[in-house]
């Protein structure tokens, strides 16, 4: 059996409509998944919604409907955008599905079986909009430091996991285990967490009725965070598979800074209570800013998917999240930038080297393409940018695969402005010319496939090639594999330029 790979997006709340931050990640992680499937691995790939909490209770009451209903409909509005976005997941989870209730019935039944849950009385400082707690020391100027809202005095009954009781173990494992939370600087941002001292966090409410109860004490709900985290147990399986939670655990994980602390500090402690290895790895990125700032209602910065989609198509709005902010960093989102990069990549480096390939060789070939030189450089030049894309997908760092990609479309147009076959006559060194060219063609569409998925069986299509080159894995990959004989056809820009505000020409 393949090796398999199961990798998740975080799950959205149900509180607001789907974003380009929201879509950040998950292209980013369906890339990902795409990548490891064309390496013949066995992968999962889950996102989905949250529908728990004070939170999307208040949201419900604002809209004056129930919170399923808001939930129902919000989640709807999650699963359209990745529709839209051509997003591969084998499933859509939900936190109000019966299967997840089991789960986390489960999980909060093995953590308290081993000593790690008891009723206290709880007063502090807590943000709706984060679901979490904080200390006066850590907000700023009386607001929570990620959302700079006012933080609500609480006051309740809850039952606390003991996260204090998992600080040496923790560190045990974040040094037996250096690749946990890539990339380095998020895994010290972590480890500072965890060393500057952990304490127990409530698991409860009482106040709410919205989530799911605590088995033993139905007067309890269980808190979002411990309800939310658990998801990526149920969609592998937990409480329900247990060979298929045995084959897809432990989980490769992509996430925000904003939710760091919950995934890296207090998800691990929470699993080794229950018994369950922690995840494989955490990957986390920064925040996409517009104009400086982090989207958010408050400050109406939002931007939809749909919105880009209409003017870059679907993969020209994959192309550039994926390849225009590098994992890891906060990067600054422009519409002037998408249209640049676009241009660029797209318009004058992929499609140009589509278009004047096909048109050389129905002028020069008879719309016939040759295979290609068996000895070319262009043939080295493949191995080491297959390499360097290779360690780039399995790092997660889809930015530094495509620049790696591009760098093989950028080395073949240069042939051709070289050779300028277009000038020749007929015969054998226009046919190794167009050959090298064509089987450049073949391999960028294999390599870029992760991350535009319809366009790389485009160019796969018109170049004589009738599968998809997502379904021929990654071992076509090597350099030699167009066969020559098969008709190429001409036919429009695959990506046509952009010029004013949406403009294609």
């Amino acid at each position: 059996m393949p090796d398999s790979y199961y990798v998740t997006t975080p799950i959205y709340y149900v509180t607001d409509a789907p974003h380009i931050g929201h879509a950040y990640t998950t292209v980013t992680a369906d890339a990902v998944a795409r990548w490891h499937r064309m390496a013949g691995e066995d992968v999962r790939f889950l996102t989905g919604t949250d529908e728990h909490g004070l939170k999307v209770q208040r949201s419900a009451e604002e809209h004056g409907v129930t919170p399923q209903e808001w939930a129902e409909r919000t989640s709807r509005r999650y699963e359209e955008a990745w529709e839209l976005l051509d997003i591969s997941n084998d499933d859509f989870i939900r936190t109000t599905e019966p299967r997840h209730h089991t789960a986390v019935t489960k999980i909060l039944e093995a953590c308290r079986a081993n000593g790690d849950i008891e009723l206290r009385r709880y007063e502090g400082l807590y943000c709706v909009s984060c679901e979490g707690y904080y200390t006066e020391s850590e907000l700023v100027e009386g607001n929570c430091p990620i959302h700079h809202r006012p933080v609500e005095h609480m006051e309740e009954e809850n039952y606390f996991f003991l996260l204090s009781r998992y600080e040496d173990r923790l560190l045990e494992w974040y040094e037996t285990h250096p690749e946990f939370v890539r990339p380095r600087s998020r895994r010290n941002e972590a480890l500072g967490f965890i060393r500057g001292g952990l304490q127990d966090f409530s698991i409860s409410r009482t106040s709410i009725t919205w989530g799911v109860p605590i088995p033993w004490d139905p007067s309890h709900v269980t808190y979002v965070w411990f309800d939310a985290l658990t998801n990526y147990l149920t969609g592998a399986g937990y409480g329900s598979d247990d060979e298929e939670f045995a084959h897809w655990w432990p989980a490769v994980h992509l996430l925000g800074k904003d939710i760091l602390r919950f995934h890296c500090v207090y998800w691990p402690a929470m699993l080794m209570s229950a018994g369950i290895e922690p995840p494989r790895n955490a990957y986390v990125h920064g925040f996409l800013l517009v104009g400086g700032e982090k989207m958010s209602k408050t400050t109406l910065n939002q931007i939809a998917p749909a919105d880009l989609v209409a003017d870059f198509g679907v993969d020209g709005f994959r192309y550039h999240f994926l390849r225009n902010q590098p994992f890891g960093p906060d990067g600054d989102f422009s519409y002037e930038g998408m249209v640049a990069r676009y241009n660029a990549d797209l318009a004058n480096n992929l499609g140009n080297l589509l278009s004047r390939v096909s048109t050389v060789v129905a002028r020069k070939c008879g719309g016939v393409g040759p295979a290609p030189d068996p000895g070319s450089e262009l043939g080295v030049l493949t191995a080491e940018v297959f390499d360097r894309a290779a360690n780039a997908w399995a790092d997660v760092q889809p930015s530094a695969a495509l620049e790696a990609t591009w760098s093989l479309i950028g080395a073949a147009n240069a042939m051709l402005e070289k050779a300028e076959p277009w000038k020749m006559e007929p015969g054998p060194e226009v046919d190794r010319v167009l050959g090298d060219a064509l089987e450049v063609l073949r391999i960028v569409g294999l390599l870029a496939a992760p991350a535009i998925p319809s366009s790389a069986a485009e160019i796969w299509r018109r170049i004589g090639l009738g599968s998809d080159p997502s379904a021929a894995g990654l071992e076509a990959a090597g350099w030699g594999g167009y066969p020559g004989g098969l008709e190429v056809e001409k036919g429009k820009p695959l990506f046509p330029r952009i010029g004013g505000r949406g403009n294609r020409s």
